[in-house]
């Protein structure tokens, strides 16, 4: 059959197709529901439901010891890591500073720049005492979404310069898409574009909070066995997520952060950003179990009667503290799991009366110093710009990071390209030297670096 008569053939096909059907057609026969929205969402809910993965039942703290190891390795390997490449997720910490603030009121703060990744670096400030001698304990202070404050939110700034001076080194780290990392394509919805080039999205905001317990885990002056982390909603995440998957962190105080699938399934407007729900977490752990993994580290979970925003204590403590109570109780630590319902002001908060919760339980736990009230430190909150620490110009977004791991990729030419190309190459060749028993390999799947992309993007 002649190319002409191929394509005329075509034409013919595509006309008698077009005049089969037209947009009204279609409309009028696929605009009727077919079920209710009702019917629809409910559908889902139970799908869903039947979906969770269930907590384990282990037989004793040994049993749980060995299962919540293996457990930590393939949240880590299978998804937090999957697609990242293995000299960015084991690189050492790689901290700048940049200035000094001396107070004169018993702290300093050390303005930091740090890598995340390559070509990727965010910004800390540490609130350390005056007078440093022997180990200390140390905090890592996370954020939420707090827009261009960042770091510099009033209440982040009260509890830092409160644990430096009850004796504690805090890390106050910058967040992505707020304060510093502010910006369009720094959004979290971004995160999105990573899992499109093969990378779980939550691998990056792990390794952003994971760089600064790097830091404090080999700083000259802490006691690696006194190491704490906390924060509110978006930093409450981030506590329960590093505290469950490394061990390194001894006391946790998430704050308003996390709930289980279950109770987000009855309010789905408060199911969070990406990285909250990262592809494929859910199929292998809830929110309930990553707090069984705090077993029996002390763990204080703060939340709020009325929260405005998200994660009210009611609806969270059934699906969350009480099935992980049975877990500490395991090692015959029931007390190493708290739990404290804010009613002043009640709201989505980390004001004075949570802060002094987690005053009072970092010093059983921590050994920090100080009263149970909080020092009063409101004439030494700073200005966005006193404490700015300054990115490089080309500093790159998450978007920007999923561009660089695009330009990792390694894609196998096909069969049949490779074929072609194995032709032209043969017929260069002399007559005497060509091969013609040379055979192309199977196709491969596209590779980023040393990993694989998921298997729902091959």
């Amino acid at each position: 059959m002649t190319g002409k008569r191929i394509v005329g053939l075509l034409i013919a096909a595509a006309a008698l197709a077009v005049a089969q059907t037209t947009a009204e057609r279609v409309r009028a026969i696929l605009q009727p529901p077919v079920h209710s929205a009702e019917v629809a969402a409910f559908q889902l809910h139970q799908y869903l439901l039947a979906k969770i993965p269930l907590l384990p039942a282990p037989e004793d703290a040994k049993d749980w010891t060995a299962q919540a190891r293996l457990l930590r390795k393939r949240l880590l390997r299978d998804i937090v890591f999957h697609g990242w490449p293995v000299e960015w997720v084991n690189s050492p910490p790689h901290f700048i500073e940049t200035g000094v603030i001396e107070t004169g009121k018993g702290y300093r703060i050390r303005k930091l720049r740090y890598e995340v990744v390559p070509g990727f670096s965010s910004t800390a400030l540490l609130y350390e005492p005056e007078s440093v001698s022997g180990k200390l304990p140390a905090i890592l202070n996370l954020n939420g979404h707090v827009g261009r404050a960042g770091k510099t939110v009033e209440y982040k700034q009260k509890r830092s310069i409160n644990q430096a001076l009850r004796g504690a080194l805090a890390l106050n780290l910058e967040w992505l898409g707020c304060g510093e990392l502010d910006g369009p394509e720094q959004q979290h919805v971004f995160a999105g574009h990573l899992d499109l080039v093969g990378a779980n999205g939550l691998g990056l905001f792990y390794l952003a909070m994971r760089r600064g317990l790097d830091y404090l885990a080999r700083h000259a002056a802490v006691d690696m066995r006194r190491i704490g982390v906390t924060g509110l909603s978006g930093g409450g995440w981030q506590s329960i997520l590093l505290g469950a998957l490394d061990e390194r962190v001894s006391v946790a105080v998430p704050v308003a952060g996390f709930m289980a699938m279950r109770s987000r399934l009855a309010r789905p407007a408060e199911i969070g950003d990406n990285e909250q729900n990262a592809t494929d977490l859910l199929t292998i752990a809830d929110y309930s179990h990553l707090t069984a993994l705090r077993a029996p580290r002390p763990t204080l979970l703060i939340y709020n009667a009325e929260d405005d925003c998200c994660f009210r204590a009611p609806l969270v403590k059934p699906h969350i503290f009480d099935p992980a109570i049975r877990f500490f109780r395991l090692y015959g630590q029931p007390d190493s799991l708290a739990w404290h319902e804010n009613t002043d002001p009640s709201d989505h908060n980390y004001q004075l009366d949570n802060r002094q919760q987690a005053y009072r339980f970092f010093a059983r736990y921590l050994g920090l110093g100080g009263p149970e009230s909080e020092f009063p430190v409101d004439g030494e909150v700073r200005s966005f710009d006193e404490l700015a620490v300054g990115l490089p110009p080309d500093n790159l977004s998450i978007l920007g990071v999923a561009r660089k791991l695009v330009e990792r990729i390694e894609r196998p030419l096909h069969r049949s390209q490779a074929r072609k190309g194995i032709a032209r190459a043969d017929r260069a060749l002399p007559a005497g030297s060509r091969n013609s028993g040379v055979r192309c390999r199977q196709h491969e799947e596209p590779r980023i670096g040393d990993s694989l992309l998921s298997p729902g993007l091959q």
